[in-house]
């Protein structure tokens, strides 16, 4: 059963993890850290009209949380609070619910369902999400703060 935790899609994925690094001048951080293994992602974002234009992530994580990580980077361009915070539920509903496995624009999360079975791992699978939401709702509300300002004058 381990092997379906470490499959060759899991391990390309790995291998392959979109916007590695930071952002110069992001709109928003955000800081994750798995207390069980210390695994830690840093997402950095940038927003315009509402979705997600520029993204880096620093990753240092176990394989599965690189395999989110790499999942989150491939997706996130285009995405809104919304979508991502979607994302975030419904892996964290299909790691410890036994939920199904997200749709829609994250949908290839499904690839970790056997994660399900290693409670372990769970923090580590969630950061990348949890980091992101954090990030995009931090930018999010900092535009909100901007516009109503802006309105106000």
């Amino acid at each position: 059963m381990i092997d379906a935790l470490y499959s060759a899609r899991i391990l390309t994925l790995v291998a392959n993890i979109p916007y590695a690094g930071r952002l110069a001048a992001p709109d928003a951080s955000s800081e994750k850290t798995a207390k069980l293994c210390g695994s830690r992602i840093v997402v950095d974002v940038v927003m315009v009209d509402g979705k997600v234009s520029q993204f880096a992530q620093e990753v240092a994580a176990c394989a599965l949380g690189q395999a989110s990580a790499a999942i989150l980077g491939a997706h996130i361009i285009g995405a809104d609070l919304a979508e991502i915070e979607l994302a975030r539920d419904s892996l964290r509903a299909m790691l410890k619910l036994s939920g199904p496995a997200p749709e829609g624009r994250f949908s290839e999360l499904a690839v970790l369902e056997p994660v399900k079975a290693y409670p372990a791992r769970h923090a580590s699978t969630l950061l990348a999400f949890e980091a992101a939401a954090e990030a995009v709702s931090r930018a999010t509300a900092v535009a909100e703060r901007r516009t109503s300002s802006a309105g106000a004058a």
